[in-house]
């Protein structure tokens, strides 16, 4: 099949002389090149978010069964907030 791609010149330029260097087409690069591309996306999972918790028995003993308020304005104490 056939397609039109826009590539930047400078890009262009430098598939073409590393196909030549290598005694390979542009396309044959190309095709390579996409081929590699959509492999490792199709064996990358689905983002996950790191374990970012912190070791620790929780909220601190003056703020356990407080609501968010509590814990606001104790964060906000002292700043004018």
């Amino acid at each position: 099949m056939k397609t039109t791609v826009e590539l930047p010149d400078a890009l262009l330029e430098q598939a073409k002389r590393v196909a030549a260097r290598e005694g390979t087409t542009l396309r044959d690069l190309v095709e390579s090149g996409l081929r590699r591309v959509l492999a490792e996306r199709a064996t990358k999972g689905p983002f996950e978010l790191r374990d970012a918790r912190v070791s620790g028995r929780g909220l601190q003993p003056e703020l356990r069964g407080q609501g968010w308020e509590a814990i606001r304005a104790l964060a906000y104490e002292g700043r004018g907030g």
